[in-house]
């Protein structure tokens, strides 16, 4: 829908002052014949009611001075003050207070009213035919003859004005008003009036004025389509040089607005509650969508104007497009523009939806939206407003078609962009966590590398210590074997091979239990049996054959238990074969003549602490961490040439763990001696199933 309007008039003020100030510059060509002039000039002082024209040659000669200057100044006065120099030109040719020249609206063309006024004076004019043009341009253009005083009565003019209508391209669309002021007090009371001469004098230019003007608009129509160029130029550079998306918004509204001479712009975006509804789809329910002002930009003339409701500025508002009739008429339709020239051409509100405050009709009388479109999406429009009716020009139309063009193409190249940017930042995040992913695998397979080789390295030696600890015992029993077999071996050698063949006998069985304890313990195939043990009659009896068997060393145990009696419930055997493994391993690494430290206390949180302690030979920092690991031997202690397998530490600490308790171990130097002094620290539940 198109809807056409005026174009709002300039104030007196204004007109008079760009005007005047164009006129400086020109001075010189708008010079009219003297004589001429002064013979259409003077006003006779008496109360006559005509004005006598010069003679015939002086007559053609004023038209054809007039018509000449109307081409000169319309060849080379600037568009935008060349129908106030006709204007004046006309005035000066016939001695005039002033002229108005009126352009009626077409399809190409605006209306304009250009005004020229001799001096200050008859400013008054300006306030008292500008109300009256409209009229006097209808009776011009239906009759295009002198005004008749019948006119000019109804009107209310005191002064004379007259009128003539001329062709402009194919159409009568020229009204040309000569305006003179009564000299007289007689004249001002009985009606002054121009003389049929003067009309027939105005008639006969009018063809020349009518050739001027068509220049002028046909330079206008130029210089407007240069400024449409630049314009497009602009922003098209702009987004070829990939400038900010605002930027390029600001820059597109402000430059469109100045180039039509609107008074505000606005550049609307939807954002969609469903982005699948942005397609352009005719006679469908409204989409769920928000309209957001991205940018605008108004005339400083608008600064004093009362903001609508609600009163926060207008960029931060944003609004349901339900919620306002022309934002659903532009969503139902696929109209490429919706254009408004004034209040009744608005769609009118119902009950339930009214119109948005920056469209309201009653503060910007005529309105201009144009879509952004992109492949049949509804990124927003663009809207100019204008206070006054105003009809809007097909060029002026497709100037701000081709603008939302480019502005559609740099929002979806700013989205695709945007999207490009996220894609990229989403495989970069991707590809940084694989290579993070990667990293850890790399170092947890380097690990799982290194353990496999510390494993590989221990079962190579767990397989050496094991066939040495199985060979050994076996070579001496096979040489116990084969000296029993010898017939004259006395009964006191004999007996000696038995016991050697006993002895080893055991070690080896010993061994080959305590892998198969291992085994199980690592496994958890062990079951508990649980039993309510008094600690010190078990200790008691457990340490006795310690005290025989390392008196031939000069060991002594030292026993600190608690006063008061003390019960926990565990398992027996476990803890008795812990116990009896520590103190295998303190007889075996103490010092001669050295003493060992046995201490049981309770702990809090219903648990009991074991301690066992020993001076001798120490353990190093780099073993202490290894001391638990099966067939595990300190180097000092295999130089030494000290019995074991090895597997006494990794048993007490299997079996430890199967009470639900923890062991440490620490090798302090002792000061002013070469020895260490080795401390075992156990922690057991003092009830095993609270433990559990």
């Amino acid at each position: 829908m198109q809807a056409r309007v005026s174009r709002s008039k300039p104030e007196p003020q204004e007109v008079m002052g760009w005007v005047m100030d164009s006129l400086n510059s020109r001075e010189d060509v708008l010079l009219i014949q003297s004589d001429c002039v002064s013979s259409l000039s003077s006003h006779p002082v008496e109360s006559t009611v005509s004005h006598p024209l010069p003679s015939q040659p002086s007559h053609i000669l004023l038209e054809v001075a007039a018509a000449r200057q109307l081409i000169q100044v319309a060849s080379i006065a600037s568009p935008e003050t060349a129908l106030s120099e006709v204007a004046k030109i006309l005035s000066q040719t016939f001695g005039a207070e002033g002229c108005v020249i009126s352009v009626q609206a077409s399809a190409t063309v605006a209306e304009q009213l250009a005004y020229w006024f001799a001096d200050s004076q008859s400013e008054a004019w300006l306030t008292d035919v500008a109300p009256h043009h409209e009229a006097i341009a209808t009776v011009a253009l239906d009759k295009p003859v002198l005004l008749t005083p019948e006119l000019q009565r109804r009107e209310g003019l005191s002064g004379a004005v007259m009128s003539v209508a001329a062709q402009c391209q194919g159409q009568t669309n020229i009204v040309i008003s000569v305006l003179r002021s009564p000299l007289s007090d007689i004249e001002a009371a009985v009606g002054y009036y121009w003389t049929e001469a003067e009309a027939n004098t105005l008639r006969n230019i009018a063809d020349h004025i009518a050739v001027a003007v068509s220049q002028v608009l046909l330079q206008q129509r130029v210089y407007r389509q240069t400024q449409y160029q630049a314009l497009l130029r602009q922003v098209t550079s702009s987004i070829q040089n990939s400038t900010e998306l605002p930027q390029v918004s600001q820059l597109a509204i402000r430059g469109t607005a100045q180039a039509l001479q609107t008074e505000r712009a606005f550049l609307l975006r939807l954002k969609y509650w469903d982005p699948r509804q942005s397609l352009r789809i005719a006679d469908r329910i409204p989409p769920k969508a928000r309209v957001m002002i991205d940018c605008q930009w108004q005339h400083a003339s608008l600064e004093g104007l009362k903001a609508p409701e609600p009163s926060e500025p207008l960029s931060s508002q944003s609004f349901w497009a339900s919620e306002c009739m022309i934002c659903q008429t532009a969503l139902n339709g696929t109209e490429k523009f919706f254009a408004f020239s004034n209040k009744s051409a608005f769609p009118l509100p119902t009950e339930t939806t009214g119109i948005a405050p920056i469209f309201d009709p009653d503060i910007m009388a005529s309105l201009m939206l144009i879509p952004l479109e992109s492949k049949n999406r509804l990124l927003g429009f663009i809207a100019l407003q204008q206070r006054q009716p105003r009809t809007w020009l097909q060029e002026e139309i497709e100037l701000v078609e081709l603008v939302a063009a480019q502005v559609s193409s740099a929002i979806l190249q700013t989205e695709t962009l945007r999207q490009v940017e996220m894609l990229v930042e989403e495989r970069t995040a991707q590809l940084q966590q694989s290579l993070e992913l990667q990293a850890k695998l790399y170092e947890i397979t380097r690990k799982q590398i290194e353990k496999l080789r510390e494993m590989n390295q221990r079962m190579d030696e767990f397989l050496s210590t094991l066939s040495h600890e199985l060979r050994t015992p076996l070579t001496s029993m096979m040489l116990a074997i084969r000296m029993l077999r010898e017939a004259d071996l006395p009964p006191d050698r004999r007996q000696q091979y038995l016991n050697i063949l006993e002895q080893q006998c055991v070690q080896e069985t010993s061994l080959i239990n305590d892998l198969l304890a291992l085994q199980e313990l690592e496994t958890k195939q062990v079951a508990f049996q649980f039993q309510q043990v008094n600690l010190s009659p078990a200790i008691n009896d457990l340490v006795q054959s310690f005290h025989q068997r390392w008196s031939l060393k000069g060991l002594r145990l030292e026993i600190d238990l608690p006063k008061r009696s003390l019960t926990f419930n565990t398992d027996v055997a476990s803890f008795n074969r812990i116990l009896l493994e520590l103190l295998t391993n303190a007889g075996k690494y103490a010092d001669p003549n050295s003493t060992v430290f046995l201490q049981v206390s309770p702990q809090p949180g219903q648990q009991i602490q074991v301690m066992l302690s020993n001076i001798g030979s120490g353990i190093s920092e780099e073993e202490l961490p290894h001391i638990f690991d099966k067939f595990r031997r300190c180097q000092g202690i295999t130089q030494n040439a000290i019995a074991g397998t090895g597997l006494g530490l990794a048993l007490v600490k299997s079996l430890v763990q199967h009470l639900n308790g923890t062991i440490a171990a620490s090798s302090l130097p002792v000061k002013g001696s070469q020895s260490y002094e080795t401390c075992f620290t156990i922690l057991l539940p003092q009830n095993l199933e609270i433990g559990e």
